[in-house]
């Protein structure tokens, strides 16, 4: 079983930024450079939806059309993380944002994630 655990949620006025970072353990035998890793948000109300991913060697990264260019996703390897840097966050960007590994994306989510982390609330004032 890998675990997931995010940090870097917060409230931030519209307009601002976040971080967000996902460390992952316990990788069952498999490496953390094996997992497509992604991050998905949730509003209250609405489903959970995907926002980004990103390869195995990070040299391809998918979005969803709302958070193109504002955006964008890395990983580092070497520590096992997964981040998600937000710019320009607007109140509609406000939900929890979970992180999950393993899962196939192309233009879209193909086999959604086998894995999901416990979620950071993002809150972006107006």
């Amino acid at each position: 079983q890998v675990q997931l655990v995010e940090s870097g949620g917060g409230l931030v006025q519209a307009g601002g930024s976040l971080r967000l970072s996902c460390a992952a353990s316990g990788a069952s035998g498999r490496t953390f450079s094996s997992y497509t890793m992604g991050w998905f948000r949730q509003a209250p109300g609405k489903e959970r939806g995907f926002v980004a991913a990103i390869s195995q060697s990070g040299g391809s990264t998918y979005y969803t059309n709302s958070v193109k260019g504002r955006f964008t996703i890395s990983r580092d390897n070497t520590k096992n993380t997964v981040y998600l840097q937000m710019n320009s966050l607007k109140p509609e960007d406000t939900a929890v944002y979970y992180c999950a590994a393993d899962m196939v994306v192309r233009t879209a989510v193909i086999r959604p994630p086998a894995h999901w982390g416990q979620g950071t609330q993002v809150t972006v004032s107006s």
